[in-house]
């Protein structure tokens, strides 16, 4: 069954500092609560499948699996080891199985159908970032949040990993005085930046861009770390580097006669997983996990900058290059006192230190590094921290972590309007966009 006619048989906010006033922390707050999943692909199945069965498997249950490939759910389900019942009709899991938490991840332009239709069923929403890809569909969330009276749970697992929590925290310290501009530049090395381009990411239908799919994740550090709302976006982009950027090319990397000569070959039959969840269920839909990354179709920006202000007056400067050598991400913040920076780059095995650094100087002062200890698994322990935040919330959210419709919507609206601007070639207000209007400091 394709994704189209999935979504056919299947029909058509405020952030709080305390768990313990949030509807999801209530609903959580007794045990095993009913849960279900819609979109058992690699990522819902690791990280809020496998992991969130291993720490509280005590607290909840999956009463109900979804996904538009009958073969990938029942594969997902053997791999979590459940005995719940498994759907290709979401509706029907939805009656039969009336879940209290429903856990988003499916293709990215699919959110809003899940998460509109999980709270009119009644149910709590967890979802994956990007909360949404265009404009129209985050509104509609953020009615369907007014009206069903439910809550919508972002998974934004960046603001979890000890580095940024620690940026946030010397922000908020005084130690440079008011923050007036930032710049912030995000490299995907040549392995990981490349997967974004063989799966349906590559498509704008699907992912909304990289600007929207990957940027919202660094769009909503650049919101939280400075405490205020984006209220005009500039963007530039182009694809300059995959797609038809190559001389030869072919469907997918399995069968390409080119596969002696392309850098870019990767043979997903070495990985068992990805060969069960995908080459396994081809046969369902035609999906092909290892698609050519120099294939014509492919319609997303490969390199990004974009220009952001800030309710509160600060300018931001950030970019996005997805073919870079290695893998990680430089951040200045420049105030009126002094200036904190930090250049985070993913550790490789045969590197001796397994610390973040961060670098604080004030003006006529002195300079002080500070090193932030990284050796925890999941994006920089990020991943734990969250789970335990959404399962076994303990009241207290001090440094205000958990993202809410809200958090989610600014976060995809600067990467829509980014991609609006680029295609316009005109700056974008985030207030014409949605009913929610910028405030200089953060709900």
């Amino acid at each position: 069954m394709h994704r189209r006619n999935f979504l056919q048989t299947t029909g058509t906010a405020l952030a709080g500092t305390l768990l313990t006033d949030n509807v999801l922390a209530a609903a959580l707050a007794g045990s095993r609560k009913r849960v279900a999943m819609v979109g058992t692909g690699h990522r819902g199945l690791s990280m809020w499948g496998t992991a969130v069965l291993k720490e509280f498997g005590d607290q909840i249950e999956f009463v109900g699996l979804c996904d538009s490939n009958p073969g990938r759910v029942e594969t997902g389900k053997k791999m979590l080891g459940v005995s719940c019942p498994t759907f290709t009709n979401f509706d029907q899991m939805m009656k039969q199985t009336k879940p209290e938490l429903l856990i988003v991840t499916t293709v990215d332009a699919t959110h809003n159908e899940f998460i509109i239709k999980g709270m009119e069923y009644g149910a709590n929403i967890i979802t994956e970032k990007p909360m949404t890809t265009d404009e129209q569909k985050c509104e509609a969330i953020l009615q369907a949040e007014k009206r069903t009276g439910k809550t919508v749970m972002v998974t934004f697992n960046y603001r979890y990993s000890p580095h940024r929590q620690k940026l946030y925290e010397l922000l908020r310290s005084g130690v440079i005085g008011t923050v007036t501009s930032a710049d912030f530049h995000w490299y995907l090395d040549v392995y990981h930046g490349a997967d974004y381009f063989r799966r349906w990411h590559r498509r704008r239908e699907n992912s909304g861009s990289l600007l929207v799919h990957k940027a919202s994740h660094h769009f909503d550090l650049l919101n939280w770390w400075l405490d205020s709302d984006p209220e005009s976006v500039y963007g530039n982009g182009q694809l300059n580097f995959y797609g038809k950027n190559n001389s030869f090319r072919h469907s997918h990397c399995r069968p390409c006669p080119h596969k002696d000569k392309c850098q870019f070959y990767w043979d997903i039959t070495k990985d068992e997983r990805l060969t069960k969840l995908y080459v396994d269920n081809e046969k369902y839909d035609g999906y092909h996990r290892d698609g050519c990354v120099w294939r014509e179709d492919i319609d997303i920006f490969d390199k990004m900058a974009v220009q952001i202000k800030y309710a509160n007056n600060v300018q931001v400067s950030y970019s996005l290059t997805t073919y870079s050598p290695y893998e990680g991400y430089r951040i200045s913040f420049n105030g009126t006192k002094g200036k904190i920076d930090a250049w985070i780059k993913e550790k490789q095995p045969w590197e001796a230190e397994k610390f973040d650094e961060i670098q604080v100087t004030t003006n006529f002062g002195k300079r002080e590094l500070i090193q932030i200890p990284n050796t925890e698994e999941g994006h920089g322990g990020g991943d734990v921290r969250l789970r335990k935040q959404i399962f076994n919330p303990g009241g207290q959210d001090p440094f205000r972590q958990a993202a809410r419709s809200r958090d989610g919507a600014l976060a995809v609206l600067i990467g829509i309007a980014a991609r609006k601007s680029i295609d316009s070639g005109q700056p974008v207000r985030i207030a014409d966009l949605t009913s929610l209007k910028p405030q200089a400091q953060r709900a």
